[in-house]
Parts: structure tokens; sequence; C-alpha cells
């Protein structure tokens, strides 16, 4: 295992969230993705320094912890540019030290490149991989010729390292046909869910706020489920049925982060589709997390970003289980707006929350009172499947049927005499 110095720079202009509020997410991404955290520094300047980022005495500081703790590893919580790596790099081989310096980004493909399953995925990663990259491969640092392994040379983009710039900007443009490609047969997918009536309810929220968690506890799925941040990353879907018989379909999808690099927010706008083309919004939150205001707001941001922060959102906090203080709940709860309480693990308030889907969804129904001919019972049947059924005669010429039914049912019924 890897060991890791984390350095956190705390630049005015830039953040928002406290410096250790930002290390401690650091610190949570490098051990999601494997390493051991041995180290790290928080510093705090006006503006980085064109060189290092960080300035001479800061860096001095790190070489020195980097020696004690015997590290293999140096990981920066702002983007570096290619120059500052570069700088980084040399000055510790300078002083007998092999790290290798990555940046938030950096890892956070790394962490995208261990938990892509699905083909879909693994395009989305190669191709963010390869964008970072790209600008990075005239004097990046040294450790490019190392191909060992490890952290920041893990994933598709590993086997890319070698190639030179007119060979990555032609994989980069195939791969985005491809992702072309696999988008045309989603819409499709989206066209055959619209024909069946099924209405789309997208799980989001920051990563590790127990969404996969919610889906399982739904839906009965057997989704894994881990303690690590992004432990899904390829999105999923599972039907329901609501109490009314209205058929709906959940989609797990990637966990937003603060500050997500925008290109990564670009390349995975394939998936993060699923969220702009929901007719519902569930935003898990997780109530035991102290900072919960601040992931709302970086999860809204994200939404923000892409262009969908008006849609109908039910904010749902998670993890109510692992909070002991009645006070502290009931002034996190006033905090937002309509919030259900629930434990997505025990079970706990998902009764509340199917009622709130279902008042949320109740433009999606509508009453019908019909008498179908005898020659028509496919339109029964329809309406059976789709619908809930409160009331049926079987008269002579006819059967009556008086029942809920999807709006889009009911106008498909009624033109088709």
């Amino acid at each position: 295992m890897e060991k890791a110095i984390l350095v956190t720079v705390d630049l005015k202009s830039e953040n928002t969230w406290a410096s250790e509020a930002r290390a401690a997410e650091l610190k949570d991404l490098a051990r999601s993705s494997g390493v051991s955290v041995v180290g790290d520094i928080i510093c705090h300047k006006e503006k980085p320094t064109p060189d290092l980022f960080i300035g001479k005495g800061k860096f001095e500081e790190l070489i020195l912890l980097a020696k004690s703790k015997k590290a293999d590893l140096v990981i920066f919580n702002n983007d570096l540019t290619p120059t500052q790596l570069r700088n980084l790099e040399k000055g510790l081989y300078d002083n007998r030290l092999n790290d290798k310096v990555i940046d938030r980004t950096q890892l956070i493909l790394d962490i995208f490149a261990q938990r892509a399953r699905s083909m879909e995925g693994k395009i989305q990663v190669e191709l963010a991989q390869l964008e970072y990259l790209l600008p990075r491969l005239t004097g990046r640092g040294i450790h490019l010729s190392r191909l060992g392994g490890g952290i920041g040379t893990r994933g598709p983009g590993e086997k890319m390292l070698e190639y030179d710039r007119r060979r990555i900007k032609q994989r980069i443009s195939k791969l985005k046909i491809e992702l072309g490609n696999l988008d045309k047969r989603r819409q499709a997918l989206r066209k055959r869910r619209k024909d069946a009536m099924l209405v789309s309810i997208a799980i989001i929220g920051y990563t590790n706020a127990g969404k996969t968690t919610l889906l399982n506890r739904l839906t009965d799925s057997k989704k894994l489920v881990a303690d690590k941040l992004f432990s899904t990353l390829d999105p999923v879907a599972r039907s329901y049925i609501l109490p009314n018989n209205l058929k709906v379909l959940f989609h797990d999808t990637v966990g937003f982060l603060y500050n997500l690099p925008h290109h990564l927010v670009e390349s995975f706008k394939a998936t993060l589709e699923e969220v702009r083309m929901a007719d519902l919004l569930v935003h898990v939150l997780d109530a035991s997390n102290p900072r919960i205001h601040d992931l709302d707001e970086a999860v809204y941001n994200v939404l923000k970003e892409l262009e969908i922060d008006n849609k109908n959102i039910i904010n749902v906090l998670n993890k109510v289980d692992l909070v002991d203080n009645v006070h502290y709940l009931r002034r996190i709860k006033n905090g937002f707006r309509n919030p259900i309480l629930i434990s997505a693990l025990q079970g706990q308030g998902i009764e509340i929350l199917i009622d709130e889907i279902l008042n949320l969804l109740s433009g999606f129904v509508t009453d019908i009172k019909i008498e179908i001919p005898h020659n028509r019972m496919d339109k029964v049947n329809l309406i059976y499947e789709h619908g809930k059924v409160t009331c049926r005669e079987d008269r002579p010429d006819a059967v009556y049927i008086e029942a809920v039914v999807p709006l889009s049912l009911k106008n498909q019924i009624l033109l088709d005499k």
C-alpha cells in the first residue's frame, strides 16, 4: 500500500469551504483510492506560486515530512499546472525522494478507474483521463516514465502514457464517437420507457450519502454498498410499482462532489443525462455529517451546471439512526424545505418517502370512467397493467371500469376509438 502525504492549500479567492473540511474530504478520497495517509499539510495563501504552487518554506516542510514518513506519494488538494508538477517532482527527486506528485483531479480519476464496470463507464473514465493528460504531456514530471502501477497510473489511461499527442487526440475523438453511439442507444431506451409509461426518478446526492442503500431498500436490489466515496460509479435503474399501481424507474447515479472538475462533468454528461431527463429527483443527504449544508450546496451547484436546478426535488435526510442528539436532528431538519427523515439501512421512514413521491407524482395519474366494448379487451388489460382499478362492471355489451391510470394511458385509450 502506497503511503501518501496530503497537501491542502487554502486560496482565499477560490474556496468557500474551510481548509480543514477540504483536507478531511481529501483524506477520505485518498483512503477510498487505497492509499495509506501518513501525513498532511495545510497552508494558506493569497495565490499560488507559479513554480511550486506552495512557497519554498512549505516545500521544505513537505520534504522533511515525506522523508520522516517514508512516503511514496504526494497528493495536492488543488489542480496543478504541468510546470508545477514537474518542479515539485524534480525538487523531491533532488532531495533523494522518488515520490510521485498528483493533484485532486487525478486522484478522482484514479478512483473512477477503479470503480467503472460498464463499457460506458470505462469509456467515460478513459476520455476524462486522456483529456486531463493531453495538456500535461510536454515537460511532465519524471513519474510518467514509471509505469509500475499505483495511484495516478491506473485505469484505461495507463496504456496511453507513452503515446504522442497526435495519437491521444485520435483516441479522444474515437471515444467521443463511441459515447455518442451509446447515447443514441440510451435515448432509444428512454423512448421505450416512455412508451411503457414508466415515470423516471433519479436518486441523487453527495458521494457516500447512502443512495445505493436507498435503491436497495426500495427495490430489493442487491447493488454493492460500501462505506467509500464513489463506491457506485455506473448508473443503475430498477423498476418499482407505487401503491396506486404507477410504475416508476429509480435511477442510482454517480455521487456528486464539492468543486467537481468541469471536464469530469462534461465527460460524464451521458450518465448525468439520466438526472436531466428524470421526472423527479430524490436528493439523499447524510444527516450524520456535520457539513450537511455544505454538501447540499455542492450538489445544488452541480445541478445548476447541468441546468436542472428547477426540478421537483424531495430532500431526504438519511442515516438518522446514526444521530443520537434529537435537538441536533431537529435543527438540521429546520434547515431544509419539507425534508423526510429516513434510515435506508434500517427501513425507517420509507413509507413516508413513498407517500411524498405519490403526492408529487399525482399529476402523472388521473381518474378514468369508461365503457369498453368486449372486442377491445386489450384496453381493459392495459388499464389493469398500468393503472389501479377501483370499480368494474361486466355489462352485456361492454365492460365498465373506474380506475386511476397514468395520464398518458388515458389519452391513449380515449384517442384509440
